[in-house]
């Protein structure tokens, strides 16, 4: 595997290629590796909401830190790609949970606003990068604001959609590379925020049904596409129904492959 400092190096890299960054997000080591392996992934992502489910605790930093982090450990250890962490809000402090993941081998990072008081936000972004430069590497933080998924149904969505603007602008200027915004689908607010922010700067999410192909995504300037707990249900889904077929007199899918 190579070093830390290479391994952040091209993951980002990977950010500003031309090439849209898709990420199909990870909870476990054999998601990893079965993610991993497949030809054109070229980096990892984990997912919190997906690793807390495993281990049965609800989303939102409800997942104690030490037991989080022994699970993304496990998953560096496991491939041979650039892995970035979603450790949530910072779990109370957001530079020494960057530090701590930077020692188990993450490259990069997501870290949610949680609209708190933008100078509180900005200084969060500074202690994960901080950590980084400490540590010897480009950390790779994934900045996120939370403008559009806390922002109610009534909301206005072009002064949502400024808000997502003006706290992206402050994490860039703050040094993040790129900035998170969740619950963005329409192609219009997509091509507004890349406007606003700059090619190369905006990353998503995918959600099922609603959102753009990478191809389109990649078209509009985005930088990275990623799934989220998606991924995980998608498995689900599919064990869900083979139970399902199973358990109603019929047999196991054809063409299910060994990959463990």
């Amino acid at each position: 595997m190579a070093d830390l400092a290479t391994r952040a190096r091209t993951l980002l890299d990977l950010h500003t290629a031309p090439e849209i960054l898709t990420l199909a997000n990870v909870w476990d080591v054999v998601s990893a590796t079965v993610v991993a392996g497949t030809p054109g992934v070229r980096a990892l992502a984990t997912a919190s909401h997906s690793i807390a489910a495993t281990f049965g605790y609800e989303d939102g930093e409800n997942i104690p830190l030490e037991l989080h982090l022994g699970m993304v450990e496990r998953i560096v250890r496991a491939v041979d790609v650039p892995v970035t962490m979603d450790f949530e809000g910072g779990y109370g402090d957001a530079g020494e949970t960057a530090r701590r993941a930077i020692a188990a081998g993450v490259v990069g990072g997501n870290l949610e606003d949680q609209l708190k008081p933008l100078d509180d936000a900005v200084a969060a972004v500074e202690a994960v990068l901080r950590a980084g430069r400490d540590a010897g590497i480009d950390f790779v933080l994934n900045a996120r604001t939370d403008a559009f998924v806390k922002a109610g149904p009534d909301a206005d969505r072009g002064e949502v959609l400024a808000e997502a603007t003006r706290r992206g602008k402050a994490f860039l200027e703050a040094g993040a590379p790129v900035v998170f915004v969740p619950g963005v689908v329409a192609r219009e607010e997509i091509a507004a925020l890349v406007d606003g922010l700059g090619p190369n700067k905006l990353t998503l999410i995918s959600v099922p049904g609603k959102s753009l192909p990478a191809r389109e995504l990649q078209e509009l300037g985005v930088a990275r596409v990623s799934t989220g707990p998606f991924t995980q249900r998608v498995a689900l889904t599919a064990l869900q129904d083979a139970t399902a077929e199973i358990v109603a007199g019929g047999t196991l899918p054809e063409g299910t492959r060994a990959l463990n």
